[in-house]
């Protein structure tokens, strides 16, 4: 690993999980490093361990073994109340399904992340107006959830996600609830954070076309990477 190069570097990562009396290992020794800036693509079979990698790049689980930097920081050594912490300022949760609170506004739900922080109300107002503004949702600000399509609520998700200034995305089927068009609209949303502004996303996909919007694609399979699918000149 290049200090201040990797955003994200895991090496030898072995995860199990109890299912009845058996223990299953999802992850088999799974080395992954994401540079700064890049926008990668996570493929493969569902039960292969994509969204488990994810949790783990999030600081939401932790390996059995092995090493987890993230933004520079190693994951696998902060307790619980640390990794909470961290995660209000390093990184940013795209769902498939939104996870909105019905009863909020959208404005409302994007404040949801800086009520975490020591930000005074007037600065986080100010955060929740640029995040709706980066999505394009501004006049939507009093909205809630029922109120809105489904692409609108995906951005919405996407500006509670970059809220707080993250600087990593990490997007758990982001598209798979939408149609193509709109999906199209998502995910040049992200192609456009990533590029413009630096954020580094690691997105998990079943969709190719989804895929091809980021910077490289990865196999991931069995637990393992398996092959390089793509990756951009």
């Amino acid at each position: 690993m290049k200090d201040g190069l990797d955003a994200v570097f895991l090496r030898q990562i072995i995860k199990t999980y109890r299912r009845g009396k058996r223990r299953v290992e999802v992850l088999h020794g799974l080395d992954l490093t994401v540079a700064s800036n890049e926008f990668l693509a996570l493929m493969g079979p569902s039960g292969s361990g994509k969204t488990t990698v994810l949790n783990i790049i999030g600081g939401l689980d932790k390996p059995d073994s092995g090493e987890v930097r993230v933004a520079g920081e190693r994951l696998d050594r902060l307790s619980e109340r640390g990794l909470a912490h961290w995660r209000a300022h390093h990184v940013g949760f795209v769902f498939q399904f939104y996870n909105l609170m019905p009863m909020l506004s959208a404005e409302r739900n994007v404040e949801l992340p800086l009520l975490l922080t020591p930000l005074s109300r007037s600065q986080r107002r100010e955060h929740v107006r640029t995040a709706l503004d980066v999505v394009g949702l501004s006049r939507r600000a009093s909205h809630k959830p029922g109120e809105l399509s489904g692409g609108q609520q995906q951005r919405v998700a996407i500006a509670r996600a970059i809220v707080a200034d993250p600087s990593i995305l990490v997007c758990d089927e982001p598209t798979g609830d939408l149609d193509r068009a709109t999906a199209e609209d998502v995910l040049s949303l992200l192609q456009e954070l990533n590029r413009a502004q630096g954020k580094t996303i690691v997105m998990v996909t079943h969709d190719q076309k989804a895929a091809e919007y980021a910077s490289r694609q990865l196999h991931l399979d069995k637990g393992k990477i398996e092959q390089l699918v793509d990756e951009a000149a």
